[in-house]
């Protein structure tokens, strides 16, 4: 595993469906930039996790379901390894799924916080999938999730159709120019590929909460 002493513990979180047939062999070595990140000469060797309530990283060949539940200590060159394991897992993906990245500062403690001063606690949203409109879906899927939820507080499920016309609007918009690009020979626009989505605001993220 990495040193003990390092900045950062990392914390990788995904539940990413598995095209059927897909070999643990092809799954070694799509999650090889994580298991060699910590240390590991192989995914058996690595896929266990720094606290020992946490799963760590399981594919159920039965379920054709790649389970991510995994920390490991680090510090900031972990967001190299994100682009990579991104990548893999693309080609091995059924549909698009989220991950979920959480960094917490292992030196960061109630002093700093008392003075002021900011911690490097971070979060990445990533998503995957076999192409851009499945990333679009699951990136779809999540927005319109979380925007129901905080809505429905206000008002009755039933009232918010209109919102969620809205936001399919803009996704459909989005791909829309992402064909558009494609087929001119251009970069993609919007947040193709491997998007994702981070932020420090709101303090510190509850460590392990799943």
């Amino acid at each position: 595993m990495k040193n003990d002493n390092a900045p950062l513990e990392i914390h990788v979180h995904g539940d990413v469906p598995i095209k059927p047939g897909t070999d643990i062999k092809s799954i070694q070595e799509a999650l090889k930039p994580l298991w060699r990140y910590a240390g590991a000469r192989n995914l058996s060797d690595g896929s266990s996790s720094l606290y020992e309530e946490e799963p760590g990283i399981r594919f159920d060949s039965d379920l054709s379901r790649l389970q991510m539940c995994w920390t490991v200590r680090g510090d900031d060159d972990f967001r190299m390894v994100m682009e990579d394991l991104c990548m893999n897992i693309n080609d091995l993906s059924a549909a698009g799924a989220q991950i979920e990245v959480t960094f917490y500062d292992t030196e960061f403690d109630d002093e700093d916080e008392a003075s002021g001063n900011e911690s490097r606690d971070d979060f990445v949203m990533l998503f995957v999938g076999p192409d851009p409109g499945a990333i679009m879906q699951a990136q779809r899927d999540l927005l319109i999730h979380d925007v129901v939820n905080m809505m429905e507080r206000h008002f009755d499920g039933s009232e918010l159709s209109g919102v969620v016309a809205e936001i399919d609007k803009l996704f459909s918009q989005r791909f829309d120019n992402l064909v558009s690009s494609l087929e001119l020979g251009k970069p993609p626009r919007g947040s193709g590929g491997n998007g994702g989505s981070s932020g420090h605001g709101g303090g510190r993220r509850p460590r392990h909460l799943h």
